[in-house]
């Protein structure tokens, strides 16, 4: 059972948290002792939040789940783990994570955590039946995700931070309804059921819409001094904008193909925009720096 309930919290996913780092990067406030450590702290929670939302999520589509030919092996499914057993440990998690917030970070943390759950178990229950809003709901969890750490550390955040994070968050959730489609078009029962309500042609439409928004925010950004000059021995945030473009390119032909799934899997099986994604983490680090 305990190895069902942790399959459930799937841990694949848990590399999305690390999103939370995203902001104090991007200040350049990563490496002190509070940083890391509120950070550490702020991933752990959010993971927590993250678990409680996949094991009751699964405990209510257990019945449905039996019926799909993948999600039918999933712990709640095939009664590995008792339908009550993961709402009981499901809703602990929900219950313990801001509470636990609230007593070690800024009041501000626990108050997202809790919109976090709301808003994800929203989902579960009737919000991804709805078109266009379970695709804005999804987005809001990577965006919040990037959000939160910032918070934690008191950072003002960037316009143009949110409109890149926000976007790229809708570029890949888009792509991978656009891949499910594409994969299971024709296969009733095989997939999402709101799907059907989709046409690939929205799908692409959207993914391709958010794309062309995430890149501009990322320039604007880019170009933007804030008013400091730059001491650097090249004009690496300016530069970091052809990795990033190069990213999104790449990342775009797997969409346009209908293979773009979980993120993390495209990154990890795809050498080329991996090898993009370090140098631009590079450059990236090089400008706030200012080296």
């Amino acid at each position: 059972m305990a190895r069902g309930l942790l399959i459930t919290a799937r841990p694949r996913q848990w590399v999305k948290n690390v999103l939370v780092v995203a902001a104090p990067a991007a200040a350049g406030q990563l490496f002190s002792r509070h940083a890391l450590t509120q950070l550490s702290l702020v991933f752990v929670l959010f993971t927590a939040c993250a678990a409680a939302v996949y094991l009751i999520n699964d405990a209510r589509d257990a019945a449905a789940d039996r019926a799909h030919p993948v999600k039918r092996r999933r712990p709640v499914a095939a009664g590995q783990v008792p339908v009550p057993v993961a709402y009981a440990v499901g809703g602990a998690l929900a219950v313990f994570a801001p509470t636990a917030a609230a007593w070690l970070c800024p009041p501000v943390v626990p108050a997202l955590l809790t919109a976090y759950i709301g808003m994800q178990l929203a989902y579960c229950l009737s919000l991804k039946h709805v078109l266009v809003v379970d695709l804005a709901v999804v987005t809001s969890g990577f965006l919040m995700r990037a959000m939160i750490g910032g918070l934690a550390l008191g950072i003002p955040l960037s316009r143009w931070f949110l409109i890149t994070t926000g976007f790229g968050a809708l570029f890949m959730v888009s792509a991978k309804r656009y891949s499910e489609a594409v994969q299971m078009a024709g296969k009733a029962g095989a997939t999402r059921a709101l799907l059907t309500e989709y046409t690939t042609g929205y799908l692409r439409f959207v993914w391709q819409l958010a794309a062309g928004v995430a890149v501009l925010g990322y320039c604007l950004w880019a170009l933007e001094e804030g008013g400091v000059p730059s001491a650097g021995v090249l004009p690496w945030r300016q530069l970091s904008m052809i990795a990033f473009i190069l990213a999104v390119l790449r990342y775009a032909v797997f969409a346009d193909r209908g293979t773009a799934g979980e993120p993390e899997d495209v990154v990890l099986r795809d050498r080329a925009l991996a090898l993009i994604g370090v140098v631009w983490l590079a450059m990236y680090g090089l400008a706030v720096a200012n080296w």
